[in-house]
């Protein structure tokens, strides 16, 4: 794998101070595979070298690969979480009752890092119309199932390729800690959305607890996630777009135990070994909820 690294300053308050070194990088890329840039895969225990802002709270990595290194990696990562996705969608799907009762239509929905689109159907089945999804790799969009793969488009975000004001709700799940630059995406999503429209994100809470247990060791800490966001930078990087009604919390997730298996830290043989014994007793696909360390964040456009 060739990734080109380059300098950047924080990118939500834009501080360039790095007196406050999280941790130096250690990543080794020679020890990647093609799920490098997968989602939901073995955690590697790797990430680059971390910046914490004390200015936004923000931690973010720098040096940092580039976007053009980003998207090809992205484009030619593996998929294997298909059954993982579909309860992720569930999870997520609990937030749209409660946003669309606030928007003035459901008109334009687009969710960006779809994946193999499982939410896709949940926006369907809540009613949403012009329903889209980008997704940068092409194996999910693979393994989507075919009448909901005609909604995904193979590509990276850009708002030139959408008109303005054209979407009511912008979702974003598990991909705004994977961007080079989250703030120029939340501003484009904010020229794209209708005036009252909304932005829901999900992503990992730097400050929770199981961040804070796990330490190093916690699989947030990756080589994908770019930068990981606290309640109060997601606040800062909202308010910092234009957007207003900022709401920011906790989600309790739920996975199989096979999944979850994956996230400790223990030796990747033993973790392989333990899953193929849950496989064979069934034990494995039992559904678990658990306080993960994600948080949701939600505002809306200014009507």
């Amino acid at each position: 794998m060739n990734l080109e690294m380059t300098n950047r300053n924080c990118p939500v308050c834009g501080s360039s101070d790095e007196s406050h070194v999280f941790a130096e990088s250690n990543v080794d890329l020679s020890k990647l595979d093609a799920f490098a840039f997968a989602s939901r895969k073995f955690p590697e225990y790797m990430h680059w070298r971390l910046i914490e802002c004390q200015n936004c709270d923000l931690l973010y990595a720098t040096p940092a690969p580039t976007p053009e290194s980003l998207n090809v990696a992205y484009d030619a990562a593996a998929f294997d979480s298909g059954p993982e996705a579909k309860y992720a969608a569930l999870t997520y799907a609990r937030f749209l009752p409660g946003i669309k009762r606030k928007l003035a239509d459901a008109n334009g929905a687009l969710d960006i890092g779809t994946g193999d689109g499982a939410f896709l159907q949940h926006l369907l089945d809540a009613g949403f119309a012009g329903v889209v999804g980008i997704e940068p790799s092409a194996a999910p969009i693979a393994a989507a199932q075919p009448a909901i793969r005609s909604l995904i488009r193979h590509d990276v975000f850009r708002a030139s390729d959408y008109a303005p004001e054209s979407f009511s709700l912008i979702t974003c799940f598990q991909t705004f800690e994977h961007l080079f630059d989250p703030l120029s995406m939340c501003r484009d999503a904010f020229r794209l959305l209708k005036p009252g429209g909304a932005v829901l994100f999900i992503g990992h809470n730097r400050r929770a607890m199981s961040a804070r247990l796990m330490g190093s060791k916690s699989p947030i800490f990756d080589i994908e996630h770019l930068q990981l966001f606290s309640p109060t930078s997601a606040r800062r990087l909202l308010a910092a777009a234009g957007f207003v009604d900022l709401e920011v919390g906790p989600v309790m997730n739920r996975y199989p135990m096979s999944y979850w298996t994956r996230l400790l830290p223990l030796p990747l043989a033993l973790k392989r070994r333990m899953i193929g014994l849950m496989k064979m007793s069934r034990v494995g696909g039992i559904p678990i909820a658990l306080p993960a360390g994600n948080l949701f964040a939600m505002a809306f456009k200014p009507v």
